[in-house]
């Protein structure tokens, strides 16, 4: 692998993949919500946060608290009710 962080020593096959993980050592965040402007390190983590300001907006809410009912937008918002 002859591509390696000098911060961290990992290596990486492609330059491209070092650019990117070196983000981790940095604050860059490239990618915004054009909704509500919050800043990612990742494209996928972008991708994660538009899904959910998605199924806000149209008020979809797939996950069901089978004790109460209570439906939620977000599996996670499920979990924490559970608990």
């Amino acid at each position: 692998r002859p591509y390696k962080c000098s911060k961290c020593g990992k290596g990486f096959r492609i330059s491209t993949e070092l650019l990117r993980h070196q983000r981790i050592h940095r604050e860059e965040r490239p990618f915004h919500c054009p909704d509500c402007g919050k800043g990612f390190k990742h494209n996928f983590s972008l991708i994660t946060h538009l899904i959910i300001h998605q199924k806000m907006h149209t008020g979809e809410r797939p996950y069901e608290c089978p004790l109460c009912g209570k439906r939620f937008s977000h599996g996670s918002q499920l979990t924490k009710h559970q608990r």
